[in-house]
């Protein structure tokens, strides 16, 4: 890979599809849709009393259970609704946890110099991580690894995973040229070049 012939680190980059299963994400859908076609029948009833019969509370108890059963559905299957029902600071922690399970995981630290870093893309939550290996600590700051994030979010934004990748390559290379990052001559490849593919989650 050029950007580590270059620079001397070593670069692993990873897509996965989501970093949690969010289990509660369902559930969440189910109740919501649940209360509010619930409250819109009883306004409903208010309003139109005269339309009240015998059946009206089985009718009603299938229009919940359905439209209910309709967004839990959508929340699973549409990503939109699912990221619609999800605290933006519970999605931070996942990611985060998970670029740092897999950084571990990989055994991305081994590096004789300290010098990996890994570019996680989750693509569920179209959120970027970074997680860059001690070597890195006094010469490239957070605020550093955030520009190149910045860069590759306009692609995530526009599903586009492998371009935001491309991306974030392109800006590592100049940003750790800057920094003075040089690979020596007895640089090696220690790690895959190959972009991680995780769907477990």
């Amino acid at each position: 890979m050029r950007l580590e012939s270059a620079t001397g680190i070593q670069i692993v980059p990873a897509i996965v599809r989501r970093a949690d299963s969010y289990a509660e994400v369902p559930w969440k859908a189910f109740a919501l849709a649940a209360s509010l076609t619930s409250l819109a029948l009883v306004i409903e009833n208010r309003l139109r009393p005269d339309w009240t019969t015998a059946t009206t509370a089985a009718l009603h108890a299938m229009v919940v259970l359905g439209v209910a059963a309709i967004c839990t559905l959508a929340s699973v299957f549409v990503p939109a609704i699912g990221r619609l029902l999800l605290h933006r600071r519970r999605v931070e922690v996942e990611v985060r946890q998970y670029a740092e399970s897999l950084f571990l995981r990989r055994g991305l630290f081994a590096t004789r110099a300290r010098t990996a870093a890994l570019v996680l893309v989750s693509v569920f939550e179209r959120r970027i991580e970074i997680v860059a290996d001690t070597g890195f600590d006094g010469r490239v700051s957070q605020a550093d690894w955030q520009s190149v994030i910045d860069r590759m979010t306009p692609y995530l934004r526009d599903q586009r995973p492998f371009e935001a990748l491309r991306e974030a390559l392109t800006a590592i290379e100049v940003l750790l040229g800057t920094k003075g990052f040089r690979a020596g001559a007895d640089h090696a490849n220690e790690l895959p070049n190959a972009a991680v593919e995780d769907h477990s989650a």
